[in-house]
């Protein structure tokens, strides 16, 4: 997508374009190599034969011998072990009546012959050739220059010149192997397509505090009048998606000032003190561009917090680190360089960086709520042509949890299949199918063993069932029985809103209904089997959070025991240990199986008092194989909630489904 260019205004203290380098056209090599060949062999080649003329013979050396013994012969030139010369009668060659006559060989006259000397000296001829006055001249081989300096240097050339090729390949400029320290950022310069605040929604927090960084940029002496000084870093914090790279070029869009763009992995190479090269390269450039803004993508690749590794070794990414911070504290305080940084784990970074004169500003670039994934929405269908029923509003609504990207891909994947389909507008069945697809993978053939149909059927029945008579749950939406993706059935859920704090009461109902699909093979089956691995999984871990982390156990008390701290080095982890007794964590496994326990045993005896209605929920997915929403209410005698049931769209699953 084309977005509006600005004039390109030039302000002074701005580096002019390079001009144009001249490059040697690719056909010039093959050619060059061509005519070197072609003067080896057609020009050279000859010349080195003694200078043969068309009219001489080719003659063996006992003919040769004779001739000089009977004194035919006048002249010879000598080298190596060629021999030419001159006869005094011309002669023919094989003569009549002899064997190579016989054999068929055509005779050839002539006055001048070529011959070839024994492999060892013959002192018979030194002696015919002396006594017969015959004049012998002596030549030494002849060398091809060219020839020889390609047998001496063509190997060590063809090896650096392989080198350099490879360099240059790895480096992408025409330093080579002299560029390995030099920065591989991306420039975005205003002459580029812009993207700004208007290309990003859904943000409108993080967009007000970043357009005090473009204030600045745009007015910096209105602030340096006044003795303040703009945060150095501003480190955008959230989830994968959200948009905080295309937040970051939308700063600098609005600022019109220059755009360094890196991955912070891009720093660190095989060579020692590369790194800390490329950050002082990288430096050097957004202060010769001033005012700019320097955008370091997924900062934890290099900004984990040092010493973390078992023993006290000085790697290269702690390198890179200590270059970093030495460049973001030398700044000038009147110095128009920001360096903006991205990531999603802010809990590994070094103390350091985050320290007031760094990165002393975070902005935090969250899931959008729904208001904000209309937004999304709007912008990521503009120029896709919608039917009258596409309502981004019941999309949004039944997104939550989506992010920026997952909403794009979502549009993408409705066009997609709306092309699949051969039509010519995106309808509201072209985004389900395509939220379906994406939340719950491609769509497999029914089950064909009736047997594991029978149990998968009454194992997402027992799902949905339980969800229902559960009060304080999400709602369910869906229920089918044929397989998508990994799952052999699905049930799934819609929460009532976009919820961030979550109640005791809610998180029990969640583990209810996960355990819903094992109590239903228990009560129906009579025997249970391993569809619900996944259900026990995710049960168990939010019952052992529940203990651990949200202080929700009757026996432990409002207390946070750290489990959620993972340390992603291997270093803390064995250092750190845990930081409770034994004890302690016998009590906290003692205590989250009570609690699974507990709900087990609540589930078994709900759908035991509600067989009839489980019973009827199977059947009807054995007939229909997908049930939503008002068919699931009218089988189980429950009143449809108008309030809650999306007004002109079909149910459809969440990424929070339970899947088995």
């Amino acid at each position: 997508m084309q977005y509006p260019q600005k004039p390109n205004d030039e302000k002074p203290g701005k580096n002019p374009e390079p001009p144009p380098q001249f490059r040697i056209p690719r056909w010039v090599w093959p050619l060059a190599w061509v005519l070197i060949i072609a003067w080896l062999f057609f020009i050279r080649l000859p010349d080195m034969v003694n200078n043969v003329t068309d009219q001489s013979i080719d003659i063996p050396y006992s003919f040769f011998f004779q001739q000089v013994d009977a004194g035919n012969v006048t002249e010879v030139t000598i080298q190596d072990t060629q021999v030419t010369g001159v006869f005094k009668s011309a002669v023919t060659w094989p003569p009549a009546g002899s064997a190579e006559r016989a054999q068929g060989i055509a005779p050839e006259t002539a006055d001048h012959f070529s011959t070839t000397l024994l492999p060892v000296q013959d002192p018979a001829l030194v002696t015919a050739l002396h006594d017969n006055n015959v004049s012998v001249t002596a030549q030494p081989v002849e060398t091809n220059a060219i020839l020889l300096f390609l047998l001496n240097f063509g190997p060590l050339l063809l090896l650096l010149g392989f080198f350099i090729w490879s360099a240059r390949r790895t480096q992408g400029q025409m330093s080579g192997i002299f560029g390995f320290g030099r920065t591989q950022a991306r420039e975005y310069n205003v002459e580029k397509p812009r993207v700004t605040f208007t290309d990003v929604a859904g943000q409108d927090s993080a967009k007000s505090e970043l357009m005090e960084v473009v204030d600045f940029l745009k007015e910096p002496d209105k602030y340096i009048a006044l003795g303040a000084r703009i945060p150095r870093g501003v480190l955008l914090v959230g989830p994968p998606g959200t948009g905080k790279t295309l937040m970051a070029r939308a700063v600098a869009g609005e600022a019109s000032v220059a755009f360094f763009s890196i991955a912070a992995s891009e720093f660190v190479e095989m060579f020692v003190g590369v790194g800390a090269s490329r950050v002082r390269d990288l430096f050097k450039r957004a202060k010769d561009a001033a005012p700019s803004i320097v955008f370091i993508d997924e900062l934890d690749a290099v900004g984990r917090q040092r010493g973390a590794g078992l023993g006290g070794g000085h790697d290269e990414r702690e390198q890179t680190l200590n270059q970093m911070l030495a460049e973001m504290d030398g700044f000038d305080q009147n110095e128009s360089v920001i360096v903006m940084a991205a990531t999603n784990r802010p809990d590994v970074l070094d103390p350091a960086l985050l320290r007031p004169g760094r990165f002393d500003r975070q902005v935090t670039v969250g899931l959008p709520d729904r208001a904000g994934r209309l937004d999304i929405l709007k912008i990521h269908t503009r120029g896709k042509p919608l039917t009258a029923d596409a309502n981004l509003d019941e999309i949004a609504k039944a997104t939550i949890g989506f992010s920026g990207a997952d909403l794009a891909n979502l549009a993408n994947e409705a066009a997609l299949t709306a092309a699949r389909q051969s039509s010519r507008r995106i309808s509201m069945r072209h985004f389900l199918e395509a939220f379906d697809r994406i939340v719950l993978g491609t769509e497999s053939p029914p089950l064909s063993n009736q047997e594991e149909r029978r149990v998968v059927a009454y194992h997402e029945s027992g799902h949905a069932l339980v969800a229902l008579l559960t009060p304080g749950g999400d709602q369910v939406l869906k229920v089918t029985i044929i397989p998508r993706g990994q799952a052999l059935g699905v049930t799934a859920q819609l929460p009532s809103d976009d919820r961030r704090n979550y109640a005791r009461t809610y998180l029990m109902a969640r583990i209810h209904m996960l355990l819903g699909g094992r109590a239903a093979e228990e009560v129906v089956i009579g025997d249970i089997t391993t569809g619900a691995s996944n259900d026990l999984q995710r049960a168990t871990e939010l019952a052992r959070r529940m203990v651990a982390e949200f202080g929700m156990s009757e026996d432990m008390g409002p207390l946070n025991f750290g489990d959620h701290e993972r340390q992603p080095f291997l270093g803390y982890s064995l250092a750190q240990g845990r930081q409770y007794s034994e004890e302690t964590a016998s009590r906290i496994d003692a205590e989250v199986r009570r609690i699974i326990e507990n709900a087990h045993a609540h589930v078994l005896n709900l759908l035991r008092e509600n067989r009839d209605k489980l019973e009827a929920l199977a059947q009807a997915l054995l007939t229909d194989e997908i049930l939503d929403r008002r068919q699931i209410l009218e089988l189980i005698g429950m009143p449809l909630d108008e309030e809650t049931e999306p007004a002109g769209t079909t149910p459809t699953a969440l990424p929070d489904a339970a899947q088995s």
